[in-house]
């Protein structure tokens, strides 16, 4: 008789250190995304343990005190594995999973956890792969404290060296192989944007989760795969769309985090390379999230990064569906903060004096899509007659009758 099997999520634990480049209220926020990240990898979080340091312990992140209140927690409630927030070096995670019996897992860790869950082409694979091979290689050693052989003795000396050094070599090859193999893939996927013709492309950026894959839906009338966790798309999606009567391509990019792992920078390059080579950047911001501006400023990073940053943007503010405040009393004089802030009074911030032309949207139920649709037009638009000036006279605008 078959059992019937059912999801098991596993139990975990949170770790993150409050630092001089990082108070309480900025730790809350990464703590807060490490548990979603968690629950999007198929954890559940019992409890998060913080502590207040100079700088992460060399040896084990935190004090010794903590690391010994964790280590207790995790034993009497049988907790099978620990998450700290920030990537642990090499011997951190070797004295931790020493000291404690348990799994351990770092943000990076985690994040090559999800894509590799999330990873469908062979082409997501192939890059995750080399990711997670990159991460790997330093930490290898921590995969044979199960033999002691640190401690020597009769019958601990020789083999155990030979076979990290052994597992090292193949690794190398594995990672020189995947790189290879990206080489051919990423020549493959230029040739593919240069055989595109000279269509206007734009590509959606923005935060992991703030509805990329929504609005790319709704515009394209497609299908593209959209969940509520994090990095529910890794494979860039190109769709044609006309707006009016004025065809451009349309991109869906892999959703961008803060403390984003260096590897997969380096793994993501031909998808971070839509990006770069697109005309026209609709960059999608979760204005109800409570840290959607530190959203914006890391994907601004990241843009400058890949040397994106001066490209033409609109900035589309969505999930105006979601927005909620808690409204002050007329007679409460204390300042304003983010929490008692409406909706309204943010657009009349910063937002007002943007460079870039600016909507809020919801890709929901398409709150607000005709002025940001006419938005899309008029830049693509533009673009398009500085390419081809002769046929300024072919596109119109006008509304869909749907939405009109």
């Amino acid at each position: 008789m078959l059992e019937k099997k059912e999801h098991q999520y596993e139990r975990a634990v949170l770790v993150g250190v409050i630092t001089q480049n990082q108070d309480e209220d900025k730790l809350t926020e990464y703590m807060d995304e490490l548990e979603f990240l968690a629950f999007t990898a198929g954890a559940t979080v019992d409890k998060r343990f913080t502590q207040k340091l100079s700088q992460p312990d060399s040896k084990t992140f935190v004090g010794k005190g903590k690391m010994e209140e964790i280590r207790d927690y995790v034993k009497e409630h049988q907790i099978g594995t620990v998450i700290f927030d920030d990537e642990l070096s090499p011997s951190q995670l070797k004295n931790l999973e020493r000291d404690m019996e348990v799994k351990i897992l770092d943000r990076t860790n985690l994040i090559l956890d999800i894509f590799a869950q999330r990873a469908q082409t062979s082409y997501a694979r192939t890059q995750v792969e080399l990711a997670q091979y990159q991460y790997l290689l330093p930490r290898l050693t921590r995969m044979w404290t199960h033999l002691e052989r640190q401690k020597g003795g009769i019958g601990m000396r020789g083999p155990g060296e030979t076979e990290i050094e052994t597992d090292r070599r193949i690794i190398r090859d594995r990672i020189t192989l995947l790189k290879d193999k990206l080489k051919v893939i990423d020549k493959q996927m230029g040739t593919q944007r240069q055989n595109r013709g000279k269509m206007v492309r734009v590509a959606l950026v923005g935060y992991t989760n703030v509805g990329k894959s929504t609005l790319m839906n709704a515009l394209s009338k497609s299908d593209v795969f959209a969940e509520n966790k994090l990095f529910a798309t890794l494979d860039t999606t190109v769709r044609k769309v006309v707006i009016g009567n004025l065809p451009f391509l349309l991109t869906d990019t892999v959703g961008f985090i803060r403390k984003l792992p260096t590897q997969l920078v380096e793994s993501f390059k031909s998808t971070l390379d839509e990006v770069r080579e697109a005309d026209l950047l609709v960059h999608v911001v979760d204005i109800s999230h409570d840290s959607f501006e530190d959203h914006i400023a890391s994907v601004n990073q990241i843009l400058q990064e890949i040397d994106a940053h001066q490209k033409p943007m609109i900035m589309v503010f969505n999930k105006i569906d979601d927005f909620s405040y808690e409204k002050k009393d007329e007679d409460d004089l204390t300042p304003s903060s983010k929490k008692n802030i409406s909706l309204e009074e943010w657009k009349k911030t910063w937002m007002a004096k943007s460079k870039y032309p600016t909507v809020f949207i919801s890709a929901l139920n398409k709150q607000n899509f005709p002025e940001m649709k006419k938005m899309i037009y008029d830049e693509v638009h533009r673009i398009h007659i500085s390419r081809f000036p002769y046929n300024d006279l072919l596109f119109e605008y006008f509304e869909d009758e749907e939405e009109a």
